[in-house]
């Protein structure tokens, strides 16, 4: 059975809405890059070389397979050859290499997807996407990279539930001296 886990970069007011700056919003570009910052590169890199796979949205997607084929480096190398889903609505024929598209259901297929992979299937970005996940209890675990800054507008990561979602904190770290790296896991009931 595959663990889903969600990484995230998150403002301290849970904002998610384009860390990289390149999507138009008026407070974007919260993150910078982490080509500069060399524990933010390696913390991407570990997490990528544990994955099996990527599961993406498709606005999320598309920004990804905008940037990363054309990169060099081993981030790049992982990124373009791990495997790669896509859950969308809309048909299309993902070009980014090792990319399928999972159509019909999201619940559905992220299920089938969690059955069929027997390793971590990480969840970058995508927060339509992890709304979803979490109202299901499909994700396994979350890993939040928060930084320190207040932005008070934009997409926040989490949106209404139908339940409370109880969660148990299992790792924090301090990265670059200001960037708090949490790790929780879904608690189930048993």
């Amino acid at each position: 059975m595959g663990k889903i886990v969600i990484s995230e970069n998150v403002t301290l007011d849970g904002v998610v809405q384009d860390p990289a700056g390149d999507e138009g919003f008026r407070v974007g570009g919260w993150v910078g890059l982490i080509k500069d910052r060399p524990e933010l590169n390696k913390l991407a890199l570990d997490e990528a070389l544990g994955a099996e796979a990527l599961l993406l949205g498709r606005r999320s997607y598309e920004w990804f397979a905008a940037r990363w084929p054309s990169r060099s480096g081993e981030l790049a190398d992982r990124l373009n050859s791990l495997p790669k889903y896509v859950v969308s609505s809309t048909p299309e024929d993902p070009d980014w290499n090792n990319s399928t598209v999972l159509k019909g259901d999201a619940v559905d297929a992220v299920s089938k997807l969690k059955k069929e992979l027997d390793a971590e299937i990480v969840v970058p970005a995508s927060f339509q996407l992890v709304r979803t996940l979490m109202e299901h209890d499909l994700v396994d675990e979350l890993r939040l990279k928060i930084y320190p800054v207040v932005l008070g507008a934009g997409e926040r990561l989490f949106g209404e539930t139908s339940d409370k979602k109880p969660m148990r904190l299992v790792d924090t770290q301090t990265v670059e001296g200001d960037v708090v790296y949490l790790t929780y896991e879904l608690v189930r009931e048993a």
